[in-house]
Order: structure tokens, then C-alpha cells, then sequence
């Protein structure tokens, strides 16, 4: 076999090279052997059975005259290669019934257009973003435009280039690199010109930055599109920001800092920090009244916090104390306050703050504003080493206000996230089981239903953990029976094991429909970040245990954009990383696998924990068996065996033991 490699062009063409050789476009005049190298190009592991390809290929034909045609399409294709380079033609192997794409050497515009775009989503660097975007040179495979095997990858890819768009666009506005975002948001709009979203978001940017008559104009436009093409007409929302932009002046201050305390607010649910500052920043530059003034500076100072910068949201903090009066409003700054207490270990001020907070938010605030004063509570438990006990008094204050209140499922949400580093710390994680019974005794006695719906969630948890999976099952079943009677936006987390649950039994089915459940509830809760990652991870979890590596990738890629779109807890989705490992090594893609091993040994450096660095040791296991070194792959897989089993966890010790053993072999 030729050490020469083999490119294969898919996207704006069909485009073959051989050695750095391009093979003429006229050799692939008979379109059966073309089509032939473009679906083993777009098979997973690029590896197709006989039979899927004749399906493909010759739908109307008996297997007799299909296979036949195969054939002779198999050795045109590899004639094809060899005029190029000698030797080429056994890139296209046969063994058996399989027909595959040797792997060394093998480069693919598509494959490489999704791994830069996956490493872009983890960096959030806008350069990253921009490589992976210049990949994309057109649509996939438009001269086959009407072959329907073609069909479902082209719109896969161009969905993903769209996400890509509007993930720098954000990106790019949240930095405040404003004429950038509305370049990108214009390649948006003619890439799909009758969504309205791209043309909302071009509207908008074009308001922020001035341009009120190209903003009116890109409207107009857009009524015009949608009323030929589709016969309707913007949506409210849309029509409101018309409206808006139409009666003001371009260069009303008021509303550029309307605009950008909004981006800020996006950027603060989408989790990036950095962004939210720059742009309340923006809305304090562009000058506002004193009251909403305040409410902005506090933000400002909400958004360095959440980046560990209590120096700098100080005088932030400082300023919007001067500012207002407002009851409500002060309450949200003891919040903050408490918030910059606990970064600089002020524990006991911050305890101080955060009752303040509540008991200011249960006389003038809203039900979020409690919600979030009992979330800033929860923490300083924490912090202070008493969560166990936080959320026991916790509850006794809780009770009277527990049924029908949906906006406090944040407490109890903000409990689950804490709860994880006791279920997975050592020293902690024996003792989790006896104190979810505990708290679901108290409870029940107190008739508190969201804490029952806590407790059972939590019980089935540790014993999820432990391998005792009909216990299990039934807590997390009833956990998410009592979630389900008190609203549609809680019981994502009990949903979600469930169906983690059902992966390591091998019911795969079932656990589609549990994380389906969990995928809805994630869509409208307010702890998206802590969700996403976790539903994702199971679900490729359930792909690798079937055999399924291509399916848990894309699982592992729509984590990475649910990341970027709604934040991310890197704790929470730990396991994504060493199931992400493993499926890229499965698909001989060393790189990306190591991308994962090295997310998974940063998130094991911030905890002391055998279960953590069990993942660490995973992950590491996966990425140097697909670098090709088999004798660490075996020691680090051995490692995460011992340290799963120190940890408590049958299930991964077991699993990891077998990790070893295929790998040792």
C-alpha cells in the first residue's frame, strides 16, 4: 500500500487527491464510482456493508444485478486512484462484506470542519471559530443536490455551520467587536435568507451600533422575503424591536443602553461572563438614569464575580449603593455582596449578607429574588463546610412557601450541584445515602414536597453509583412522579439519571426516553448549565455501550454547543470527558480524544477525589490508545479501576477492568 495519503473534498465539490496529486475531474464521469468514494467518505469510521451501499446506490435493482453493479463501481473507483498513484487503488479495502477507507493518511474536509469547530466551542476563542468557518466552502455535495442519501448529511452540516455563525456572532458582540458580529450575522442572513432570527439579530446589532436607517431597512427587507416565500410576517418580538428602533433616534443613549444591558443579561444566561461584563460595561459608557443605572452597575459587578474577580466588582458594587434606594434592589445588592464575601473567604460576612438578602427579598422582592437569596445561602453553607445542615434548617423555612412554588426549584436545583461533590468526595460519598433517607424523613413529617422530590433524586443517586439499580430506579422514578405534580420546569436531574441508569444496564431504549424527559424540562430551566452537559454525556454513553462511537460524537459535539449557548458547569458534566475520550479513540481521532483527557485532568485538579481522578485516569487511558501507546492506555485504565473501586463505584471499576483488558490484548 502506498504511504502516500488520500484527500477527499465534500463540501461547495466533490474533490479527490492522492499523494498531494489531484485526480482529474473527468475521471469521474461514470457517477456510480464518485458516489461510491462519497458515502464511504461520509460513513461513520467510513466503513460501509455491501448491502447499504447497493440500497444507496441501486434502490430499484435485484441484489443479483445491484452487486453486480457494485462491482464494477468498486473497480472504477480504485482505477481511478491508481492512475494517480501507483498502488492507490487499496485505499478502497474490501474485507469481507465491508468496504472501508484505509485510515492512514486519510483527510476529509468534513471531519475536519467539525473537529475545529468542536476544539472553537471548547476555547470560545473567536480565531478558532473563524478557522473552522473558512472549512465550510459551500453546501455538501451540490452537484448531488437531488440524491437522497446525500440529503440528511447536507442538512446536518449546514445546521452546523448556521450554530457555528451565530455562536461567533455572539461571541464576537459579547466582546464588544460590534462591526465584526454584524459582518458575521450578515454571511448568516444570505446563508438562510428567510430565518428570521439571523435577520432579527442583524437588526439589532445594526441599532447597537447606530445604524438605524440600515436596522429599519434590513426590516423591511425581511416583511418583504417573508411575505413572498412563506406568506406571513415577522413575529411579536421581532415587531416590537422594529417599533422600538422606528420611534427613537439612532443615537439615543437610553436606548444603545437599553440594548447592551440586554446582550449583557443573554450573555449572563449563556454563561459567559467575560462577555456580560464588556457589554454592561458598554450600557454604564453609553449613560442612563440613576435607578437603572444601579441595577446595571450591580450587574456589571455579578458578572466579574462570576469570574472570581471580587477586586474589580467592588467598585462596581460601590457605585450602585449610591445609586438607589429601591428595597428590591438593595436586597439583590446583599446578594451580590454575599457573593463578594465568599470570594474573599469572608465566610461570616457573607452568611450576614445572605440573610439579609432573604429576609429584604421576603418583605419587598420578587419570588426569584428569595429563590436567589436561598441559593446564595446554599453556598455559604457550603463554603462553610455545613451544607448538610444548611439544607436540614433550610428546609423548616422553606415548608410553609413549598407547594405550587415552581420559581424556588433554583434552591433546590443549586442543592443537586453541591450535592455532586458529595457524591463523588471521597470521605463523603459513603455517608450521602444515610442523609438523603434523613432529609426525606424531615420532609415528609414538614408535607414539603420539593424537598421529598430532593431527597429521592439524591437517594437514587448514591445508589446509582453503588450498582443497585432497582433500588435505584424506584427512588429516581418517584422522585420524578413528585417533580412532575409540582410543574414542568424541575425534575431534569432525576430524569436525567434515569436514563444514565438505564445506559449502564444496556437498556437503551428506555434510557432515550428518559433523557428525552430531561431534554425538555433542561430547554426552560434556570440551571441549563448544570443540565445539558450531564443529558449529553448519558446519551453517549449509550452510544458507546451500543458500538455506536459516530452517534455518541455528535452527542459529544451538541454538549459542546449546548455549552456555549447556555454555560457550563464543568463539574457537572465531568463524565462527558472520559466517554468523549473514548468515543474519538474508537474513531482513530488521537487529537480530539486528547483535547478530552486534558478537560478531564483539569476538572480532577480542583478535587481531591478518587472519583474524579478516575475520569482524569479514563480519559487518559483512551487518548493514548489512540495515540498508538497501548502500555499506558493499560496502566491508566488499570488506575481508573482502582481509584473507581476506592470511590465506591462498582459499575466504573468494572468497566474500566474491561477497558484495560481489550487494550492489554
Amino acid at each position: 500500500m502506498p504511504s502516500t495519503g488520500l484527500r477527499i473534498e465534500l463540501l461547495g465539490g466533490f474533490r479527490v487527491s492522492v499523494g498531494g496529486q489531484l485526480v482529474p475531474d473527468d475521471v469521474w464521469h461514470r457517477r456510480k464510482p464518485a458516489a461510491l468514494l462519497k458515502l464511504l467518505a461520509l460513513a461513520p469510521g467510513h466503513r460501509l456493508h455491501r448491502e447499504q451501499l447497493m440500497d444507496a446506490l441501486w434502490p430499484e435493482l435485484d441484489p443479483t444485478a445491484a452487486g453486480a453493479n457494485l462491482r464494477k463501481a468498486i473497480h472504477h473507483a480504485r482505477n481511478a486512484l491508481e492512475d494517480v498513484v501507483s498502488g492507490a487503488g487499496a485505499l478502497i479495502r474490501s474485507d469481507g462484506d465491508l468496504l472501508t477507507l484505509a485510515p492512514a493518511g486519510l483527510s476529509l474536509d468534513v471531519g475536519l470542519f467539525r473537529s475545529f469547530l468542536a476544539a472553537a466551542r471548547r476555547a470560545r476563542d473567536a480565531d478558532e471559530y473563524r478557522r473552522a468557518l473558512e472549512l465550510y466552502q459551500g453546501e455538501l455535495l451540490p452537484d448531488d443536490r437531488y440524491d437522497d442519501w446525500a440529503d440528511a448529511p447536507r442538512r446536518e452540516l449546514h445546521a452546523e455551520f448556521r450554530a457555528g455563525l451565530e455562536e461567533l456572532a455572539g461571541l464576537l458582540e459579547a466582546g464588544g467587536e460590534l462591526d465584526g458580529a454584524t459582518e458575521i450575522m450578515r454571511r448568516l442572513v444570505a446563508a438562510e435568507p428567510t430565518r428570521e432570527e439571523s435577520h432579527a439579530g442583524l437588526i439589532r446589532l445594526y441599532a447597537l451600533t447606530g445604524r438605524r436607517g440600515d436596522a429599519l431597512g434590513q426590516y423591511e427587507e425581511l416583511v418583504q422575503l417573508l411575505d413572498e416565500k412563506l406568506g406571513t410576517e415577522p413575529g411579536p418580538e421581532t415587531q416590537r424591536m422594529y417599533e422600538e428602533i422606528r420611534a427613537r433616534r439612532a443615537d439615543a443613549p437610553e436606548l444603545s443602553a437599553d440594548l447592551w444591558e440586554r446582550v449583557g443579561d443573554l450573555r449572563l444566561l449563556s454563561g459567559d461572563a467575560v462577555g456580560a461584563a464588556k457589554a454592561f460595561g458598554q450600557a454604564l459608557d453609553a449613560g442612563t438614569a440613576a435607578e437603572s443605572r444601579a441595577s446595571i452597575e450591580r450587574k456589571c459587578a455579578e458578572a466579574w464575580l462570576m469570574q472570581h474577580r471580587p477586586d474589580i466588582a467592588g467598585p462596581h458594587l460601590d457605585a450602585a449603593e449610591t445609586l438607589t434606594s429601591e428595597p428590591a434592589e438593595r436586597g439583590r445588592l446583599l446578594r451580590a455582596r454575599a457573593n463578594q464575601a465568599w470570594e474573599n473567604r469572608e465566610i461570616e460576612r457573607a452568611q450576614r449578607f445572605a440573610e439579609q438578602s432573604r429576609d429584604v427579598a421576603r418583605e419587598h422582592g420578587t419570588v426569584e429574588d428569595l429563590a436567589a437569596a436561598h441559593e446564595a445561602l446554599a453556598i455559604v453553607s457550603h463554603f462553610r463546610g455545613e451544607w448538610r445542615e444548611g439544607l436540614t434548617s433550610e428546609l423548616e423555612r422553606l415548608a410553609a412557601d413549598d407547594v405550587g412554588s415552581v420559581q424556588l426549584t433554583r434552591v433546590y436545583d443549586i442543592h443537586h450541584c453541591i450535592g455532586q461533590y458529595h457524591l463523588y468526595g471521597d470521605g463523603l460519598a459513603g455517608s450521602v445515602e444515610g442523609y438523603a433517607r434523613a432529609i426525606l424523613d424531615r420532609a415528609e413529617d414538614a408535607g414539603a414536597v420539593r424537598a421529598q422530590a430532593f431527597a429521592w433524586c439524591l437517594l437514587g443517586e448514591s445508589l446509582l453509583l453503588q450498582a443497585r439499580w432497582d433500588e435505584s430506579d424506584g427512588c429516581l422514578a418517584h422522585s420524578c412522579d413528585l417533580h412532575a405534580s409540582l410543574g414542568s420546569r424541575s425534575g431534569a436531574l432525576a430524569w436525567q439519571r434515569r436514563g444514565e441508569l438505564a445506559a449502564c444496564r444496556g437498556a437503551h431504549d428506555e434510557a432515550a426516553a428518559c433523557l428525552r424527559q430531561a431534554s425538555g424540562i433542561a430547554t426552560v430551566s434556570a440551571m441549563a448549565s448544570h443540565l445539558w452537559g450531564r443529558i449529553y454525556a448519558a446519551w453517549a454513553l449509550s452510544a458507546v455501550e451500543q458500538g455506536d462511537p459516530e452517534r455518541a460524537v455528535l452527542s459529544v459535539q451538541a454538549a459542546a454547543a449546548a455549552a456555549v449557548r447556555y454555560g457550563d458547569c464543568p463539574t457537572c458534566s465531568a463524565l462527558i470527558n472520559p466517554v468523549a475520550a473514548e468515543a474519538f479513540a474508537l474513531l482513530d481521532d488521537p487529537a480530539s480524544a486528547r483535547g478530552y483527557a486534558d478537560a478531564a485532568a483539569r476538572v480532577a485538579a480542583s478535587f481531591a477525589s478518587s472519583a474524579w481522578q478516575a475520569m482524569a485516569d479514563t480519559a487518559a487511558g483512551s487518548a493514548a490508545g489512540a495515540a498508538g501507546d497501548t502500555r499506558t492506555a493499560t496502566r491508566r485504565f488499570a488506575s481508573a479501576r482502582d481509584r473507581y473501586e476506592l470511590a465506591g463505584q462498582p459499575y466504573w471499576a468494572h468497566r474500566a477492568a474491561r477497558l484495560a483488558s481489550v487494550t492489554a490484548a
